[in-house]
Formats: structure tokens, sequence, C-alpha cells
């Protein structure tokens, strides 16, 4: 197969799998830490309009989902790709990273969880993915 070709593969393989590790995490949080009473989280709008009630433990879940799926999203990359393997799974990272900034544009949040979850959660782990794929 063309290694330009498989490399894109990849990198598709690689936030294919990231968005469902990371939607079985976020579907998986509400039953380990309940949402906050009164609120609907079942849609964006209800999301944003919830958002306020949000205390720290609330963004535990957000945040893991948010940071293991750019983990194993970028780790499938690596070992997918055929070339430049670190770059593909940091490709996949720079994606994650523009769907989080364009979710914290979209629901808001504390600067606190924005600040994190934007720097420690998509090209850190990403790098990490590509790494672990090294080994």
């Amino acid at each position: 197969m063309n290694p330009i070709v498989k490399n894109i593969l990849a990198v598709i393989a690689g936030l294919l799998v990231g968005s469902i590790v990371n939607m079985g995490i976020v579907m998986i949080s509400g039953s380990v830490i309940a949402p906050p009473e009164g609120g609907d989280i079942t849609t964006m709008e209800g999301l944003k309009a919830t958002m306020h009630l949000f205390e720290p433990k609330h963004f535990i879940f957000p945040f893991l989902a948010h940071a293991i799926g750019a983990l194993v999203g970028a780790f499938v990359a690596a070992k997918i790709a055929a070339t430049k393997k670190m770059t593909m799974a940091l490709l996949v990272g720079v994606f994650f990273f523009i769907g989080g900034a364009i979710n914290v544009a979209m629901l808001g949040g504390p600067l606190w969880f924005t600040v994190l979850d934007l720097v420690m959660a998509y090209i850190p782990m990403a790098y990490l993915g590509g790494k672990f794929a090294e080994k």
C-alpha cells in the first residue's frame, strides 16, 4: 500500500478509535459521578445551561475522556502509520485539540478547566500515545 494512503488511513483510524473511547468515557461518566441536580446534560443546550452548576468533580470524566481519547487515538495512528509515526500521532492530537477548542467556545466552562483541558489533554497525550507505539 502507498505509504501516504496508509498514513491517511492511520490518522482516520486514530480519530475514529479515539472518538469512540472519548464517547464511551463520557457515556459512563453520569453513572459514576451523578450530574448536578436539575440539570439536563443530554443536549448541548442543556449542558450549556447546566454548566454553572458543575462542581470540580464533574470535570474529572470530561478531562479523562479527552486525554484518554487522544492517547488511544494517537497510539492507533502511530501503530498503523507507514512512516512518520510520531507526526501521525501528533496530527491526531491536533485534530482532538481543535475539537476541544470548538467545544470550549460553544460550552464555556471555568477557566481553570479550559486551560487544563487544552494544555494537558490533547497534544501531550498524543505525544505519549506516539511514544507508547514506538515500543
